[in-house]
Formats: structure tokens, C-alpha cells, sequence
């Protein structure tokens, strides 16, 4: 009975266009169920659609995400807009999909995904880290259903240098060993539960499962359920972090420009660090990779006459997490500008200080948020 309570309500609660959730329960347990099993060509996304209005924001995550990680910014989005979150192939609430789970392949489930639930186009796509790297190829592959783009700490390697693709991809190597291993724990291939000592196979997820900063307790058992049970997602991480050289090679070979369309990229200050908790010292090594990731990104305000570089320097990747508002404001910025984008006045400001051989040049600008503190 308090299952079919708790499913009753949570469907409500994705379904509802400006009403409120039941007093009492947590703002985050929309997320504890599924949202709406979508058909994307011959197996079901999981998504989340809150509130009216066009154009749509929909929201991808980073690797080892799925919709919880925006939980504390689409029900704000949803005030003033349709907002969408979903679960990619896998993970979560939606089905196992193909493989390999490249970007392309999950650039058109999504489209597909989005067209059956009667979502119309244009969106504004919101990317967190690997997510960028999806919602960049979505914009190339269908540029004519891309109103604007906020990529939130968005993976850099494709522009940034070869050395630290290079040192990227050999952590990624150690990485899919430990996918691998928890796979066949879950899977039941291995004599070790999924919570042994030596796996800690909920770490793969968000900044390490239970997320108890920001999450319910409600939230955090479900997801850590899902985590100790969903052999699929762990097969799926596996084949999105293999295919990453390929999907960085795919979209060096596929940049255009997005015209006028609004573009914000919102930069952390602590780029690969998930929690603030547990950042690194600043050595001349770390710091050297914060300054380089972060003109990596930049690149990106050569793809629009209409883009903006936000400096978020008090948070970890998950900027979602830390500063929220900060990303509500872009994408309140880039949905009120995709009708009629305008030009930016050039400008550049990082507390007062631009960093060394930061490119500015036309209409992109660069600003910074959370200098305040």
C-alpha cells in the first residue's frame, strides 16, 4: 500500500504543471519512481517532465548520473518552463539500450525519446560533464531543434590539450576495470556482494553514493537500491567511458557554429573534483590543470556570436549541487534569449582579473559568479 502511495504520487508529481507537491514529503522524491517509460527505438527512456512552456530546457548528466542529479534545479526551471530530465540507456529507471553507447547513438535516442513523449523542439539542452559532450553532438546532428545550449562543467577533452586527454584516458582505464568488477558482482558472476570493503561500487555514482548533503533519505535508499541491483547501468558506464576517445574524435571532426544561438558555460573552480570535501592541495600540478581545463572551455564561445563563459570559482564540478542558482540563471538567460538572440558586448571579468591568455573576442564574453563570497 505505501509503494502504490508513494508511485501514485510521484506520477502526479511529474505530470503537474505548476501545482505544488503533498506537504510533508521531501522535493526530491519525484525522483524515487519512475517518471514516464518512453518508447526510443525498441526499449524506454525514463523521463521527467515538470511544467508548461517553450522553448523545453532538457538536461543530460555526466557519467555515473542520471536525473537526481538535477533535483535541485528543474523543479525551479519548471516554474517558468517545460523541464526535462531523463535516465540514459541503462541507468536509473530506463531500459538497457545497445551498444556501444556512443554520443551519436545517445544523441538519437534521446531526439526519439523526446518526439514520442510529445516534446516539441526547439530545447535549450543543459549538460553536466559527459552530458556536454551528448547535448554538443544532439546540437550538430539537429541543429534546426537546438534553441541554446548550457553546458555546466561540460567535459573539455576534445578541445582541450593532448596531454591531458592522453592522462584523462589512462584514468579512465582503471576506472572501467572497477565497472567491470561490480558488474559481475551485481550480476551475480562474483561471490562478493555489491557492498564488500574491496568494490564500494556505489562511489561510481554521483560524488559516491549515499549523497547526504543534499538528498532524502528517501532518495538515497532508492538510488543506493538501484545501485546494488541494476547490473545494466554498470555495462553501460562501461561502454560510455570506452567510447569516449571515439566520441571526442567525432566531434573535433564536427564543429560548426550555432549561429546566434545562446551558449552559457559555466565553469567551476574545481574542475574533476566532486566534492569540495575532499579537494586536492593546490600543487603547481593541480593548478596548472584548473587554468588549462578552464581555457579548454572557452573554446566554446567561438561556436556563437551569443555566448558567455560564467566563472562559478566557490564549487565542484557539480555545480548543480554547490550553486544552483547559478545555473537556473543561465538557463533562465538562454531560454528568455533563443527566441531573439542579441549580441553580447565583449567583456571580461573574473572578480576584477581575467585569466592569462584567456581568448575573448567578438560577442563572447566572460563573467563571473559567486565572487560575492
Amino acid at each position: 500500500m505505501k509503494h502504490t502511495r508513494l508511485l501514485l504520487l510521484a506520477l502526479f508529481l511529474v505530470t503537474a504543471c505548476g501545482q505544488s507537491r503533498a506537504a510533508g514529503d521531501p522535493a526530491d522524491i519525484v525522483y524515487t519512481q519512475p517518471g514516464r517509460l518512453v518508447p526510443a527505438g525498441g526499449f524506454r527512456l525514463n523521463l521527467y517532465c515538470m511544467g508548461s512552456g517553450s522553448p523545453a530546457v532538457v538536461f543530460d548528466s555526466g557519467f555515473g548520473d542520471w536525473s537526481p542529479a538535477w533535483s535541485r534545479v528543474q523543479p525551479e526551471v519548471a516554474k517558468w518552463t517545460r523541464a526535462c530530465s531523463y535516465d540514459r540507456a541503462g541507468a536509473g529507471f530506463s531500459d538497457p539500450g545497445p551498444l556501444p553507447r556512443t554520443s551519436v547513438r545517445i544523441a538519437g535516442e534521446l531526439r526519439t525519446a523526446l518526439h514520442n513523449a510529445g516534446v516539441s523542439g526547439p530545447y535549450v539542452l543543459v549538460g553536466s560533464a559527459f552530458g556536454g559532450d551528448n547535448v554538443r553532438t544532439f546540437a550538430d546532428l539537429y541543429m534546426d531543434e537546438v534553441a541554446g545550449l548550457v553546458l555546466v562543467d561540460a567535459d573539455s577533452d576534445d578541445v582541450g590539450s593532448k596531454a591531458l586527454r592522453e592522462a584523462q584516458h589512462r584514468r579512465d582505464v582503471g576506472a572501467i576495470s572497477g565497472l567491470r568488477a561490480c558488474h559481475d558482482a551485481v550480476a551475480g558472476h562474483d561471490s562478493r556482494p555489491a557492498l564488500t570493503s574491496d568494490l564500494k561500487c556505489p562511489r561510481y555514482f554521483f560524488r559516491g553514493l549515499p549523497e547526504r548533503e543534499w538528498w532524502s533519505p528517501q532518495l538515497n535508499a532508492r538510488l543506493l537500491e538501484i545501485a546494488q541491483t541494476n547490473a545494466a547501468m554498470y555495462e553501460a558506464d562501461t561502454s560510455e567511458m570506452e567510447q569516449t576517445p571515439a566520441d571526442e574524435t567525432w566531434l573535433q571532426r564536427h564543429r560548426r557554429s550555432l549561429g546566434s544561438r545562446p551558449i552559457r558555460v559555466l565553469t567551476s573552480g574545481n574542475h574533476g573534483v566532486g566534492d569540495l570535501k575532499q579537494k586536492p592541495p593546490d600543487t603547481p600540478e593541480h593548478v596548472s590543470y584548473e587554468r588549462q581545463t578552464t581555457l579548454a572551455q572557452a573554446r566554446w564561445l567561438t561556436l556563437s556570436s551569443n555566448a558567455r563563459q560564467i566563472l562559478v570559482p566557490h564549487s565542484s564540478e557539480y555545480i548543480q549541487f554547490d550553486a544552483p542558482e547559478a545555473v537556473i540563471d543561465a538557463i533562465h538567460e538562454v531560454h528568455d534569449q533563443a527566441g531573439a538572440p542579441v549580441a553580447v558586448a565583449a567583456s571580461a571579468s573574473d572578480c576584477g582579473s581575467t585569466p592569462p591568455g584567456y581568448p575573448v573576442s567578438g560577442a563572447a564574453s566572460l563573467i563571473a559568479a559567486g565572487c560575492r563570497k
